[in-house]
């Protein structure tokens, strides 16, 4: 009788073990679509001003030739362009590599497990021994979940600079092209 208690006892630890690991893994994967996600946001920003520029490239001798006795213009112009270099800027700053490497070392990130663990078998030895240990596994996994969240955070804290000075850039664009149009009637 008390052996199959301890049994029963031993199976919900074991599930509940089982549950920690999906919700470590769920939460890395969450976070790492996050990034994904970001990227697409600031792939789809740098591909919109690409259709933009090239419109816009289309008009702009009309446009400089009227600001040529309009130096407002080139204000809005030079504000325009420095909207958008800022914003363009930002969206290739979200694509940037951000590798945190001012932590302890960690069986689950990519550049650790092949400069801080030795050579492959180290390694496997290192990893085995972690995921034997409960308390080891979920500290490395929750370490990994906080540094690729603080990735996510500045690629999306990117976006959305991205998307700011792209609203900001419409907007002059917006002024510009009404101050042309009531310049040239």
């Amino acid at each position: 009788m008390e052996e199959q208690k301890l049994k029963k006892i031993n199976q919900q630890k074991n599930k509940h073990t089982d549950d920690l690991i999906d919700h470590y893994w769920g939460s890395i994967n969450y976070v790492s679509g996050l990034i994904k996600a970001s990227e697409i946001k600031a792939g789809l920003i740098l591909s919109f001003y690409g259709i933009l520029l090239n419109f816009t490239y289309n008009y702009l001798e009309m446009v400089l030739a009227e600001a040529s006795n309009k130096p407002f213009l080139y204000v809005l112009l030079a504000a325009w362009f420095l909207c958008t270099a800022t914003s363009i800027y930002f969206s290739v700053r979200c694509f940037m590599p951000k590798i945190e490497a001012k932590y302890e070392k960690n069986v689950f990130f990519f550049g650790d497990v092949i400069s801080k663990f030795g050579n492959v078998k180290e390694f496997a030895k290192t990893f085995h021994a972690i995921s034997c240990d409960e308390d080891q596994l979920f500290d490395q996994l929750g370490q990994q979940i906080y540094i690729i969240s603080k990735i996510a955070a500045y690629k999306f804290s990117c976006v959305n600079k991205a998307l700011r000075f792209l609203a900001i850039g419409l907007l002059l664009l917006l002024v510009i092209m009404g101050s042309y149009m009531l310049v040239s009637i």
